[in-house]
């Protein structure tokens, strides 16, 4: 008899211990993104009486609530970034029928331009799924490295393998974790890996007790961060990984820091040399590398990439080589600053050696000091439809194929929810001018700091990007941590098909007399930085855009065409039949061969886009040529003033540099 009912009760064990086997329990809420389809990872669901659950990284919750199961249940649906329609009373929400193992699908709109995915690291990924026997994607969905969480993810592709390195690490045992840079590898999607969309099999450098264990440990009191992570070429060709470490007391207080190497046979860094904490430049960021006129160099974007060193194992280590792109006297200090002035007074950017960046906060502090006039700040970065700054904190700059661009994805310091909006902008060198920028993510009084672009994963040459970032309440203030996401990194995709995305470009004046050539930055070569950026605009449609050609008259000049560049232009001095509105068949009609060189916005977009401005057209008095400009007071000899505007285009901010196309 006891041996009947031991034996129940082992089968009762072996079924609990088995989370789908109970699926039958669970009624099943999938919301999905009203766009693709896909399941939307933390969106929240609150029942009438304040019962919280969040979706996993499929989109699944797996609802028992004893109580309320068989019953009529309102469920309030909120998400950040994403929108649930509106009852009628104005709640976002709706009332299912609960019911053991039923289920219901729901349709949430995406307000982001950025599609979230899934959670990267922490604990449960996708617990819910689990729990209602749904198929997952990764080999450890409930748990990996017994991580429950990780901020500040850094990654490169070595030796055929992405490696992934984090900061500080928590556990399930006890409150204290690892502070000593943990690390994972992952197989390459389409060598051994699964599709970047679908997740992230990562396998962790474990301890004897299967925690994530510490691969950058370096003597010294407190933890152990890493940074400017990159894989580079020694003499022999072999491929080697560095980082530089920083040893951290009392929470953000720095105190020592060096370069590291990672040694295969351990699969930990090993300490290669110290250095002084006040060194002018050291390896931050997340490198790229990048060839001009013939050598490669390693770029550090923080996010902007203004330093670099030549892409060698042997360089990388030795600081005194390392190049900053700033405006001070080589040789000087911010504490000190002096200024690099021709004697026009014009202020010089450029590469030097033993010379600190000037960066957001640093370009902030000369413009207060009256060392820099705000419209030479290199650093010009606003909101492409409001004109407002956006601060960029941290993020990652990577060439883009489908773009033919380098594209930054950056968070802002500050912003509507601290260190959580997600900006995107894109320029045709690393060095910018990265002026405009579209905002992709918002997190709601949350943050979402040291997003990271991945551009291994990039897929449809390009098209589609990834990045991640670290959600935590850490910074933003608000004291509700999420369960499970809270402190962990979570991936997004994005589109750069998105016209949405459209973001304005420099419009340099070509034409060396009225301005009436315009070309883009490349199409000027070696000479961009000798010409003078008109207006910004579009290299593509964007949204309610229209196509601006450059045409030429039958008397050979210049002019610019809005729509059909096979409409004609009328001289000035025809005659038209009033009546008829039929040209006289002596006006000037435009030649046939045009191009498209930029887009624009139409008259009648200025109420919604804030920072545009009209772009007027000048007739010369003969009315054989025109000219161009946003200023409508400009003037010419032989120039009839004032001018009719034509589109709408973006203004140059100040005087930005224009660095060469080859940059």
């Amino acid at each position: 008899m006891m041996a009947g009912l031991y034996a129940v009760l082992l089968g009762a064990l072996a079924l609990s211990a088995d989370p789908a086997a109970n699926s039958s329990q669970y009624f099943t809420i999938q919301v999905v993104d009203q766009q693709t389809g896909r399941g939307v990872p933390l969106v929240e669901l609150e029942t009438v009486n304040n019962v919280r659950c969040l979706t996993d990284s499929d989109g699944i919750v797996a609802f028992f609530e004893p109580g309320l199961m068989d019953k009529r249940v309102f469920f309030h649906v909120r998400s950040h970034g994403y929108e649930f329609l509106k009852d009628g009373f104005g709640f976002r929400g709706k009332a299912l029928e609960v019911t053991p193992g039923g289920s219901a699908k729901l349709q949430i709109k995406r307000i982001n331009i950025a599609e979230r995915l899934y959670r990267v690291t922490g604990g449960g990924i996708y617990r819910d799924s689990v729990l209602v026997g749904h198929p997952v994607p990764t080999e450890k969905p409930l748990i990996n490295g017994l991580v429950l969480g990780q901020d500040s993810v850094m990654t490169t592709v070595y030796r055929g393998r992405v490696y992934w390195f984090w900061g500080d690490t928590n556990r399930p045992g006890y409150p204290l974790g690892n502070f000593h840079m943990p690390g994972a590898t992952s197989d390459l999607p389409g060598q051994g890996g699964l599709d970047t969309e679908a997740g992230v099999n990562l396998a962790y450098f474990v301890d004897d007790q299967g925690f994530a264990r510490p691969t950058a440990q370096m003597p010294g009191e407190g933890p152990t961060w890493l940074d400017g992570l990159v894989t580079l070429p020694d003499a022999s060709g072999r491929e080697q990984m560095f980082a530089r470490y920083v040893k951290v007391k009392n929470v953000l207080q720095a105190y020592q820091q060096g370069l590291v190497r990672f040694n295969d046979q351990e699969q930990r860094f090993e300490k290669v040399a110290e250095f002084p904490m006040d060194v002018p430049l050291v390896p931050s960021g997340h490198p790229f590398r990048h060839t001009v006129d013939g050598v490669e160099y390693v770029y550090f974007a923080t996010p902007y990439p203004l330093v670099r060193v030549r892409a060698t194992a042997e360089d990388y280590q030795q600081l005194p080589r390392y190049e900053a792109f700033t405006c001070l006297q080589e040789g000087s200090r911010l504490n000190d600053p002096r200024l690099d002035r021709g004697e026009d007074g014009a202020l010089r950017y450029g590469w030097k050696k033993n010379t600190p960046t000037v960066g957001p906060e640093e370009q902030a502090e000369l413009i207060k000091a009256g060392h820099l006039k705000p419209e030479e700040a290199l650093l010009q970065l606003r909101d492409r439809d409001t004109g407002q700054p956006v601060f960029a904190h941290r993020g990652s700059v990577y060439f883009n194929r489908y773009r033919n661009r380098w594209v930054m994805i950056a968070v802002q310091s500050g912003g509507t929810s601290f260190l959580g909006e997600v900006w995107y902008a894109e320029a045709e060198t690393p060095l910018g001018p990265w002026v405009y920028a579209v905002k992709t993510v918002t997190h709601d009084k949350y943050s979402f700091y040291n997003p990271k672009q991945h551009p291994m994963f990039d897929k449809d040459d390009g098209r589609t990007i990834f990045f991640e970032g670290t959600y935590t309440n850490t910074f933003s203030g608000n004291p509700d941590q999420t369960p499970r996401y809270d402190y962990n990194q979570i991936m997004y995709r994005l589109d750069l098909g998105d016209r949405r995305l459209a973001i304005p470009g420099p419009v340099l004046q070509l034409s060396e007399g009225p301005p009436d050539r315009f070309g883009a930055l490349k199409q000027a070569g070696p000479e961009a930085g000798k010409r003078e950026i008109a207006f910004f605009a579009l290299d593509r449609p964007g949204e309610n855009t229209v196509p601006v050609y450059q045409v030429e008259t039958d008397d050979g000049h210049p002019a610019l065409r809005i729509g059909d560049p096979k409409s004609e232009i009328r001289n000035p001095k025809s005659e038209t039949n009033p009546k008829s509105q039929i040209p006289n068949p002596k006006s000037e009609i435009l030649n046939p061969k045009s191009e498209i060189i930029f887009y624009a916005l139409p008259l009648d977009a200025a109420r919604r886009v804030q920072t545009v401005q009209p772009l007027y057209e000048f007739s010369s008095s003969n009315g054989t040529r025109r000219a161009y400009s946003i200023h409508p007071s400009w003037s010419m000899p032989d120039f009839k003033s004032p001018g009719k505007p034509i589109c709408l285009v973006w203004p140059n901010p100040g005087r930005p540099v224009v660095p060469a196309a080859t940059e």
